[in-house]
């Protein structure tokens, strides 16, 4: 796939009617959202049919299931995402044509042009923070635009055009389009080494954060001061040559200008102290914490009332695959999580511990791409050690060609005996049926992983009602 080159932003009222290639996928419809509540004409195709293909189309969208070049209709602009293939048959098309092709990042970009652009990148926790900092900023009555990559509780889509000059957008740093966006603030939630196949290696990857975080646009970098990679980021952005961004630090470590502190987590939420006043947060985790904190930094560097913010911060209610719970059958409750990076997965399965009581943490854990799996098959499966029965699926290849001798059987074989009981299940139809077995009253079950995986969750509640008759 290979890193983008920033390109020039076009103006939205030059798009004309735009198409998008895959416009159901999480860093896609969002955008598609925005461009139509903006008047833009859209339409779009992806390979399989959606609930964010039906909202969109409920919006106004030309969608189609599948992809062939006489969608393209009277496009103007084509706009794709890293995923697509070269020979895409409406790729290809539009380039025959002559039109304007963009990257997503390039669309999204377009929209920033003429607001106050907030730019929220990281390894772990962009699409969290992205969307805590639209929440708040809504809550205090500041209506935001947002795009975010994944819908927010109780919506159908990640996009939204407010009244307000703001516009939150997720910055992906995978494959360097967060150099596209025109950022007033930078937020940096953390930075450990992904996407390698991308960025070469760890340092050209730090490097991509210190040019996102000094950007020509950047005002303030909000960032963390607990993680390793945000605080040797922060100090190459503090002692760099050029003129440099206020930075404002976030975490628990002494000396952060936004101080968390007395942590304490029961069920699926926590309280901690944030600027020494309390807050109660109903999302799991110690990282959900800390989203939080660099939500609330932003959202007072924006203006809001500390006091207000804090209060909004009780009533977020996450997003689409951030510990979702789809179900819960005889006692046992079946949650989704997008995460697929060693470090994501390894919180995951610590806020299911802090949220499953008496009972087990059960997860189902599909590896996504064949070269991340190459790379962090032993972190990997270090990571699914916390659990106490982990079901190990075959690879998500995605947009990837399988790489001989590269599978999910290297995960499951490399957990360590008396840590997880591991079941390998390659069969993608075995997955449901396999945890509806292993499952028993009192569990937290998770499927885990930013592939197909996704469809299994509800497939383990049907497979429940099925053994239980409930």
């Amino acid at each position: 796939m290979g890193l983008l080159t920033p390109v020039d932003l076009v103006d939205v009222a030059d798009l004309g009617p735009v198409h998008f290639i895959a416009i159901g996928g999480s860093g896609m419809n969002g955008i598609a959202s925005v461009l139509l509540q903006l008047g833009v004409p859209v339409s779009g195709s992806d390979r399989q049919d959606s609930s964010y293909l039906r909202a969109l189309e409920a919006q106004g969208a030309r969608v189609h299931v599948g992809h062939a070049a006489d969608q393209l209709g009277a496009a103007r602009t084509v706009v794709a995402s890293s995923a697509i293939r070269p020979d895409n048959p409406e790729l290809v098309e539009a380039r025959r044509r002559g039109l304007r092709v963009l990257h997503r990042s390039a669309a999204l970009g377009s929209v920033m042009l003429g607001r106050r652009g907030v730019a929220v990148s990281g390894t772990h926790g962009k699409t969290t923070t992205t969307a805590m900092i639209a929440h708040l900023l809504t809550g205090v009555g500041r209506d935001p635009s947002y795009v975010i990559g994944g819908a927010l509780t109780g919506s159908a889509t990640g996009g939204h055009i407010g009244s307000g000059d703001v516009l939150v957008v997720e910055a992906d740093e995978s494959d360097g389009s967060f150099l596209q966006y025109p950022a007033e603030i930078a937020v940096v939630t953390n930075v450990d080494p992904d996407h390698l196949s991308n960025w070469g290696t760890a340092a050209n990857y730090a490097d991509g954060f210190v040019r996102f975080a000094t950007a020509e646009t950047v005002r303030l970098l909000v960032v963390s001061a607990d993680d390793p990679g945000a605080i040797a980021l922060t100090e190459r952005v503090r002692t760099g040559g050029r003129e440099r961004p206020r930075i404002v630090t976030f975490g628990e470590r002494e000396g952060a200008d936004i101080r968390i502190a007395d942590g304490s987590f029961a069920g699926t939420g926590s309280t901690f102290a944030l600027d020494e006043a309390p807050v109660r947060l109903g999302v799991p985790g110690h990282y959900n914490m800390l989203n939080a904190a660099a939500a609330y930094a932003v959202s007072i560097e924006m203006g809001a009332d500390p006091g207000a913010v804090r209060a909004e911060l009780a009533t977020f209610g996450g997003t689409n695959r951030r510990f979702q719970l789809v179900g819960t059958v005889d006692g046992i409750r079946v949650y989704d999580d997008y995460a697929h990076h060693p470090t994501e997965v390894a919180n995951t399965l610590r806020a299911a511990r802090t949220g499953v009581g008496e009972g087990r943490v059960v997860v189902c854990f599909q590896p996504h791409l064949f070269t991340r799996t190459r790379d962090f098959w032993r972190e990997l499966a270090q990571a699914l050690e916390q659990a106490d029965q982990a079901i190990v699926m075959d690879v998500c290849g995605d947009r990837e060609d399988p790489i001989p001798g590269i599978d999910g059987a290297m995960v499951a074989e490399a957990i360590r005996p008396g840590t997880a009981e591991v079941t390998y299940q390659p069969d993608w139809d075995g997955a449901a049926p396999t945890v509806a077995r292993i499952a028993r009253p009192g569990d937290l079950v998770i499927t885990v992983g930013c592939g197909d995986v996704t469809k299994v969750a509800p497939l383990i509640v049907d497979a429940l009602h099925s053994e239980r008759g409930a």
